[in-house]
């Protein structure tokens, strides 16, 4: 029977990968922007890694953390001279101090020198754009050599040595909401939001509402349609630039913001050294008359779109420019960002801790009634990774695997401070183990709390993960910096053997839950930023990839129920957590959505979440894709509310206007009774 489950959750995971490979046929990828496309394929490939770990739960993998490189099997090596230009690089680095671990509280994998925590430094501006250049030559001397060693190691036939540890890092990206409260707008009408990261910090999505139209990305795109009569009414259409697709729209007093990726191709000088140069856009548009949208500016920006935020009326732009490492030193916009057809100066540029990179997070804000007024811009310069927003600052982080520095994998973690527009760099640092994801990196009264897993890197070249390798040792750490990035508080040697599968940070209390065959629900009391510590730990099968706060004292998780020998699962599981004494957390209720093999909650904005209403929404996958929405009682426990199968794989989102719910699903609206779920209306654009 076990057996069967694991055949079918293959066979079900196979038909995704097709639809998704077929989707992406028709992607222009040019060779000019290689290096980061090399990265961004690592990234998806761990993505997708951790993905089938978490849903398939296969005997031997559940635990090894096996990460594929695109395109390369084995180990890179590395060169004697790769070695010295790396150790050379760790002497020069902007490492300020370093506190030595107590070896006491060292967890797996890490020894006294690799669990150390460098000090924070100051983030430092280019001195000018040959300094890039040369700190990008130096990426592309190190992928150079390492492919070099890699095709002598394959003709030898042999195997990396395992003694080249001193490598230099590459980044990877890991990638992920306080709850979707309700909204009241002009209109008089209660309406839902976006379930977003950060509480009083918006962000666009896929289908958006101001409490009376509903904006809906479609394609290349983007349809405005009316709710407030008997039957929904298409209003208008936004067409984008030919060749462009939205990635996400907000709506706010009368305006939407409209983001998209563009790609420009350029012959080049000789004719047939062409190129593409990608650019991430916000078309801001007047639609105080949704029937004639009115376009009253735009904001481009050199990369692709990364991600948004809003607040205090400022939208905050982010995107990842890769650099084209084979660019001449004069061709400055093949490696230097462009923001409104301008290079970015070298001032607004912050340097990485070493001294290479490749790519860069472009930051650029701008008030949203006045879009050509363009307020300010920032690159990060290093290699692109995951975001987090706080309502005051934006943090960079990158996750590295083999730095000379240590033998286990690290973060770092650069500091940009906003507001009213205005951007600063603050500090950056590094601290020992990777992100999950954005709910495992936290501000609060301002201090930043981690959540990490640490993983020997030790005979890893810089980058590489080795495609069959022995199970990693693995352990889990919190830590706690201030607003100058110096750790204050931290507990290391967690869970060993496991890794964090989700996080949730709420006020003086954190939670976190690691999984290998058991689930184990971490609480963590941070009411002392110096000394913070355990305060429960609760083990159950299983995992939960979500948490989300569901009123006083509860807590809500989404994962997957896995038998007791962590190999098989068992369906998709509701967990509510009785968190009224961190001490002593409880499960109190559980619910299983047999044959169903994963869900969408890896992008927390597709939870549709109202506490007061009692109702939470998403999308499973099993034989089908069903959109399911429950409720919850502490007496009967879950209760299934509403369930709709859906036609193909793709992205879902559920929202009310008043007192009807919305299912906005590819080009197809369906309009529902907010109580009871009965269909109203359904509209296909």
């Amino acid at each position: 029977m076990e057996e069967k489950k694991n055949l079918n959750s293959e066979a079900e995971e196979k038909k995704v990968e097709d639809f998704l490979s077929e989707s992406a046929k028709d992607t222009e990828i040019p060779d000019s922007l290689l290096p980061g496309e090399i990265e961004k394929k690592i990234l998806e490939k761990e993505r997708i890694r951790k993905k089938r770990r978490r849903r398939h739960i296969l005997a031997g993998t559940a635990a090894a953390g096996v990460c594929l490189v695109a395109g390369i099997s084995g180990y890179f090596l590395i060169t004697d001279h790769t070695r010295e230009m790396r150790n050379e690089t760790s002497e020069q680095s902007a490492s300020a101090s370093s506190e030595e671990a107590n070896p006491e509280e060292t967890g797996p994998g890490e020894s006294s020198v690799t669990s150390r925590i460098l000090g924070a430094d100051l983030l430092t501006t280019a001195e000018d754009y040959n300094e890039i250049y040369d700190y990008i030559q130096a990426e592309k001397e190190y992928w150079e050599n390492a492919a070099s060693a890699a095709e002598e190691s394959a003709a030898d036939g042999s195997s990396a040595d395992s003694s080249t540890g001193n490598a230099e890092a590459r980044s990877f990206d890991s990638s992920g909401a306080d709850a979707g409260s309700a909204s009241g707008n002009a209109y008089g009408t209660e309406y839902s939001d976006t379930n977003v990261r950060e509480e009083g910090v918006g962000e666009g999505d896929i289908a958006k509402t101001d409490g009376k139209n509903l904006y809906i990305v479609n394609g290349e795109k983007i349809d405005i349609v009316g709710t407030g009569q008997t039957e929904m009414e298409h209003l208008a259409q936004i067409e984008t630039e030919e060749g462009s697709y939205p990635s996400e729209v907000y709506a706010q007093d009368g305006y939407l913001a409209v983001v998209y990726t563009k790609s420009e191709y350029s012959d080049g000088e000789n004719g047939y050294d062409g190129y593409y140069r990608d650019y991430t856009c916000a078309d801001v548009y007047d639609v105080s008359d949704p029937e004639e949208p009115e376009k009253i500016g735009e904001i481009t920006q050199s990369g692709y779109f990364n991600t948004m935020r809003i607040r205090g009326g400022y939208v905050y732009l982010l995107s990842s420019f890769y650099a084209d490492t084979g660019a001449a030193r004069e061709n400055q916009s093949a490696y230097i960002p462009e923001v409104q057809g301008k290079l970015i100066s070298t001032d607004c540029i912050y340097m990485p801790q070493g001294r290479m990179g490749n790519s860069y997070t472009v930051i650029s804000s701008f008030d949203l009634d006045d879009p050509d007024g363009r307020t300010d811009s920032k690159a990060v310069f290093g290699n692109t990774g995951l975001c987090y927003v706080s309502t005051e600052n934006i943090y960079i982080t990158e996750s590295i695997y083999g730095e000379s520095d240590s033998d286990v994998n690290q973060t770092s973690i650069r500091k940009v401070s906003y507001g009213d527009g205005k951007l600063e760099g603050v500090g950056q640092t590094k601290v020992s183990g990777t992100l999950n994801d954005s709910f495992s990196i936290d501000e609060y009264n301002g201090y930043l709390r981690l959540v990490t897993t640490v993983t020997k890197t030790a005979g890893q070249a810089r980058g590489v993960v080795p495609l069959f390798a022995p199970e990693p040792s693995e352990s889990n750490s919190l830590y706690v910096l201030d607003e100058n990035l110096e750790i204050v508080g931290e507990i290391r040697n967690l869970a060993a053997g496991e890794s964090v599968y989700s996080a949730r940070f709420l006020g003086e209390t954190g939670y976190f839950v690691t999984f290998r065959q058991v689930d184990p629900l971490f609480s963590v009391d941070l009411s002392d930023p110096a000394a913070p510590k355990i305060l429960g730990e609760l083990k159950i099968p299983g995992f939960s990839e979500y948490l989300h706060p569901y009123g006083d004292g509860l807590l809500l998780g989404i994962g997957m129920d896995v038998d007791e020998s962590g190999v098989t699962t068992e369906g998709v599981k509701l967990s509510m957590f009785d968190i009224s004494d961190p001490s002593d957390v409880r499960e109190v209720q559980k619910y299983v959505l047999e044959d169903m093999y994963g869900t969408d909650v890896y992008d927390y904005r597709s939870v549709f979440a109202d506490v007061e209403k009692n109702l939470f929404g998403f999308t499973a996958y099993g034989s089908s894709q069903k959109y399911c929405i429950f409720s919850y009682d502490e007496n009967s426990g879950f209760r299934q509310e509403f369930e709709r199968t859906l036609g193909g794989y793709g992205s879902t989102r559920g929202l009310y206007i008043g007192d009807r719910f919305y299912l906005v699903s590819g080009n197809t609206i369906e309009e529902y009774a907010l109580d009871g779920f009965e269909k109203v209306d359904d509209l296909v654009l």
